[in-house]
């Protein structure tokens, strides 16, 4: 599973920076790059640390 949720916040991140550079698609893209970003922020939360 978190590899899942790396893999839809890569390519939310590739999908916000082509849309910020081709400035297409509006402020949709920037929910996009939030919703990577929340991704990340729970994939590295509910990384289990080992000692």
């Amino acid at each position: 599973m978190n590899s899942l949720l790396y893999i839809i916040a890569v390519i939310l991140v590739i999908g916000w920076a082509l849309g910020f550079f081709l400035y297409s698609a509006g402020g949709i893209i920037h929910v996009l790059l939030v919703i990577a970003v929340i991704a990340l922020l729970i994939g590295l939360i509910r990384r289990p640390t080992a000692l």
